[in-house]
């Protein structure tokens, strides 16, 4: 047990410094990258709307759940049919984070095949809609907020919050549950137990597939288990299957997709990225050089598991990683421990000028994304004063005036959540 323990600490200490310098550029994209200018790009049923897409998608750090309502936003501020089923499959196979969380753990070749993966993939996904014209319109609401009215000083800040406090409560989480997954592989599973396996690669990948399809994985929590899967004798096609098929999509997305988008799509969507996963596993079992994606997870007969000598500036990036981790949560968790009034409505018609507050439970939202999302369509809603959403509750608390609460309710189904009235 103790050499598990190590075997995790390691794992944690090749990790965290790529994944710091990910959150931080993700940070950086989010308050710097011009949206306006990006969506423009989007517009028009043609092939370069749909590059654009997955060209946008892949460095950003979302989640196969985030991914939808900012996919949803971008169709309404004009993006086309194609380009926004290209944004949904490339953006949440992985992200800056990922890239170079991979390539420190499996490698190079691992960090370089996944955006490449990402990004046929949504273009194949994209051009086939565009042709199809298979998904259905969508109302217009007016998300986005544009932050060039922000000054320079409110943006670094807004860099540090939303890399550090807002990832880490995103997918902070999802990273321990990946190493400590990893560690019970590690542990339960006997070496060589893939290898016989090995001998029927297609069967090998379709279970990979049927196991990761459904399974909510992100990005970057989702190597260290292909890491430890490949040290149990797992090939590096059908852990390749895994990296791509396990973020890309999960069992709350396919629903929303579903009721978002269409039947048609949902199909295109998941054959796209069924097609490419096992297309790139079998590239890379049987066209590439094996050494190319095993030789950073066995190193002269030790691997990247084995308990080895840290450098200063890893140690010191896991001690900032776990601070910063315990630190979000923390927050999370103070902010549901909150209480809130429920509803309070005005007494005088609002001729006195006092405001309505209103509690709506919303089914679906899982990460920042969705909440920020949420906020930005329900605050466009006409009479709306202040929205805040309780994540951790899965609560929107509306203020205002005159509030039309259909409105509200319809706002919320279209993006993709569920409305309940308990």
């Amino acid at each position: 047990m103790k050499e598990q323990i190590y075997q995790l600490i390691d794992l944690l200490n090749e990790m965290t410094p790529y994944l710091l310098l990910g959150f931080l550029i993700a940070g950086i994209l989010h308050e710097f990258a011009p949206r306006k200018m990006c969506t423009g790009k989007l517009s028009g049923n043609n092939l370069r709307s749909v590059l654009w897409a997955a060209m946008i998608g892949i460095p950003l750090p979302l989640c196969s759940c985030g991914v939808i309502p900012t996919a949803a936003s971008l169709r309404r501020e004009g993006a086309s049919r194609g380009a926004t089923v290209s944004f949904l499959i490339s953006t949440p196979q992985t992200g800056v984070d990922s890239i170079l969380a991979a390539s420190s753990l499996l490698g190079m070749p691992f960090a370089i095949m996944r955006p490449l993966a990402a990004m046929a993939t949504a273009i194949a996904g994209g051009c086939i809609v565009n042709r199809l014209r298979c998904d259905e319109e969508l109302h217009s609401v007016n998300m986005e907020q544009d932050n060039t009215n922000r000054g320079i000083w409110q943006k670094c800040a807004g860099v540090l919050h939303y890399g550090f406090i807002e990832m880490m409560q995103d997918i902070g989480k999802w990273i321990v549950a990946g190493l400590l997954i990893a560690g019970i592989i590690t542990i339960a599973v006997p070496d060589n137990f893939f290898i016989g396996m090995n001998e029927y690669p297609l069967l090998n990948m379709l279970a990979i597939l049927a196991i990761s399809i459904p399974m909510y994985l992100c990005a970057t929590g989702s190597i260290p288990i292909a890491a430890a899967l490949m040290l149990k004798g797992l090939s590096p096609g059908a852990a390749f299957v895994l990296l791509m098929a396990g973020p890309a999509t999960n069992m709350a997305a396919i629903l929303v997709i579903d009721k978002i988008l269409g039947h048609r799509t949902l199909f295109v969507y998941l054959l796209t990225i069924i097609a490419g996963a096992i297309g790139f596993g079998l590239v890379i079992d049987h066209i590439l050089p094996a050494d190319w994606f095993t030789g950073n997870i066995m190193i002269n007969g030790q691997t990247c598991c084995s308990h080895s000598t840290a450098q200063w500036w890893q140690v010191a990036s896991s001690i900032i990683f776990v601070i910063l981790l315990v630190t979000a949560l923390f927050m999370r968790i103070k902010k549901h421990g909150c209480s809130h009034d429920d509803k309070e409505s005005c007494c005088c018609n609002g001729d006195c000028g006092c405001t309505d507050k209103y509690k709506f439970h919303i089914k679906g939202m899982m990460c920042n994304h969705c909440k920020s999302n949420v906020e930005k369509a329900l605050s466009s809603i006409s009479g709306v004063i202040t929205v805040r959403v309780e994540l951790a509750e899965g609560i929107a608390y509306v203020e205002g005036r005159n509030i039309d609460t259909g409105e509200i309710v319809n706002t919320i189904k279209s993006l993709g959540y569920e409305y309940s009235s308990e």
